[in-house]
């Protein structure tokens, strides 16, 4: 009976840490040459979009500028704010540029 109550407390868990933390247990996925730099320049919480001034985008042969990503998942861009500084994998879905994972720089 205690490993069956064991086991189910470790499984929700898990789950619980999974489900507070998804942009970050990506991000720890991501390719790193995948990953660049960036600022936070305005967080639109209800619409899912940052706006960031980053670097070099090697994966979209992009150069530094500031510009709008969606993000993946709107609940995303929970705990950010302007000012701070993000290493964040960039993609694109047609012609919307999206952050699909992002993680604090400290």
């Amino acid at each position: 009976m205690t490993s069956t109550i064991s086991r189910r407390l470790a499984l929700a868990t898990m789950l619980a840490v999974t489900a507070l933390s998804p942009t970050l247990s990506t991000a720890q996925t991501a390719n790193a040459a995948d990953m660049s730099e960036a600022e936070v320049r305005r967080v639109d919480k209800s619409g899912g979009k940052l706006t960031l001034k980053h670097g070099e985008l090697r994966n979209l042969d992009m150069p530094p500028m500031t510009m709008v990503f969606v993000v993946r998942d709107p609940k995303g861009v929970e705990g950010l704010k302007a000012g701070d500084r993000i290493r964040f994998m960039a993609g694109q879905d047609g012609p919307v540029y999206t952050v699909q994972a992002w993680e604090l720089v400290k």
